[in-house]
Parts: C-alpha cells; sequence; structure tokens
C-alpha cells in the first residue's frame, strides 16, 4: 500500500471534513475534501486519489448517485458513510459499488482501520494474481484475466467488476462445483476485517450475476442452495 494514500472526503459538513481530515493526516494520509459532486469530480481530475469517503446525504446529487456514477467509470474503492440504523441505505450503497460502510456517528479510528482494510485488499489484489490459481481463467465462454483484473464476457465484450465483485468471482472459480456458506464466501472475500453485515453476500452475488448471467430469474452459473449457500455451476479451466 502507497506509505501515503490519497483520500478524498466528500461530505457537506464543513466541520466532519475538517475533523476528519485532520484526523487522517495526523495517521500518514493526505487528504483532499469536497462538499458535494462537483467538487468531488474536479478533485479526481486533479489528483490521483486512492480511495473515497462518500457521504451518503449530500445537497443536489446524493451519495448513491454519485457512487454510481464512479462506479460506470471507475473502480476506485468507496466507502460509504450512512446514517445509524439505515440498513436499507447500506444494502443500496453495496449494490450501487460501494466497498464498504460506516454508519454515522462513527469513531475515526474505525473508519481508518476500514480505509486501511479496504486498501490493503486492493493493493493485493492489484499486486499479484491468487498464488493457487493461473493468471487466466476460463469458465462458461468467460475469461478472467486474474492480474489485470479483466473479465471478457463470451462475445468478447469487457465487463467491468467492483472489487467486491471481483473477489466474489475469484472465490467461486478457486472453489467451482462446490457448495460454499455465506461465512465462507466472508472469509474468502473480506476476511471479515470489514464486518459485514448479514446481507453483504447476497447482495454481491446478485451485483455480480447481473453481470454474467444470461438470466438472473434463473441462474445457470450462481446457483443457490437452499439453507446452503451458493454454488458455481461450471467447470473452471485455468492457464
Amino acid at each position: 500500500m502507497n506509505t501515503s494514500p490519497h483520500i478524498l472526503i466528500v461530505d457537506d459538513d464543513r466541520e466532519i471534513r475538517d475533523l476528519l481530515g485532520r484526523f487522517l493526516q495526523k495517521h500518514g494520509c493526505r487528504v483532499t475534501t469536497a462538499p458535494d459532486g462537483r467538487a468531488m469530480r474536479a478533485a479526481l481530475d486533479d489528483w490521483s486519489i486512492d480511495l473515497i469517503v462518500l457521504d451518503l446525504m449530500l445537497p443536489g446529487e446524493d451519495g448513491l448517485t454519485l457512487c454510481r456514477e464512479l462506479r460506470a467509470r471507475s473502480a476506485i474503492p468507496i466507502i460509504m458513510l450512512t446514517a445509524m440504523g439505515e440498513e436499507t441505505d447500506r444494502i443500496v450503497g453495496l449494490e450501487v459499488g460501494a466497498d464498504d460502510y460506516v454508519p454515522k456517528p462513527f469513531n475515526p479510528r474505525e473508519l481508518l482501520a476500514r480505509i486501511k482494510a479496504v486498501l490493503r485488499r486492493a493493493n493485493e489484489r492489484a499486486e499479484a494474481p491468487p498464488a493457487d490459481i493461473g493468471p487466466t481463467a476460463r469458465f462458461a465462454g468467460w475469461t478472467l484475466d486474474l492480474a489485470r483484473r479483466h473479465l471478457q464476457s463470451p462475445d468478447g465484450v469487457a465487463v467491468t467488476l467492483t472489487a467486491g465483485e471481483f473477489e466474489l468471482l475469484v472465490a467461486f472459480i478457486e472453489h467451482p462445483q462446490r457448495v460454499l456458506s455465506r461465512d465462507q464466501l466472508l472469509d474468502f472475500t473480506r476476511g471479515r476485517s470489514a464486518a459485514p453485515f448479514d446481507r453483504s453476500v447476497d447482495i454481491q452475488v446478485s451485483r455480480l450475476r447481473r453481470k454474467i448471467e444470461p438470466d438472473t430469474a434463473a441462474p445457470e452459473l450462481i446457483k443457490t442452495v437452499r439453507s446452503g449457500g451458493y454454488l458455481f455451476a461450471p467447470a473452471v479451466a485455468r492457464s
């Protein structure tokens, strides 16, 4: 991980921006702040940002809209700040591509730990493919280049994966035709470092299915096993 990661804080509350910015700088981060989506885009144009802390409730374009926009063009890690107890917001945030969430009010030390964990996972993925799998995996006509995190459909179209979707797909590829419980998938993809809530795996599976299944209503690749978890049905060829 970069010894001085550059964090972009997007929050309309100036006090939160200032306090969190000083805290992160004190702990070795470079920090840029933005009060809204327009300032966020300007910061992204001006700087190489390693991670975005994005507030859900923003004036004008809200955090979910901005997260969806970011995911359409980038795989930059995103941690969303959500209202305490609003599970629906957290679910939707994960569905549109956030890597993690922290409910408000939050302890800055917890947020710092989440930032480090997300950056560590992103850096590990960028440095090398998994040790026990070849650099390329093929299944049902799909091709996944693990070194470049590049997924290609059977008809040759490149499909963008978020960090969470990539980790989940790699977990399935490493354990094909085997029932994996939600707990196992949490361990394989996140190491429980972020203590995700129970539905996070189901949300990631739903997102991945929308990208690789011909019919999400009748999935053929990622099958649900009642009271068991999920099974990756196709055979996997490695090279």
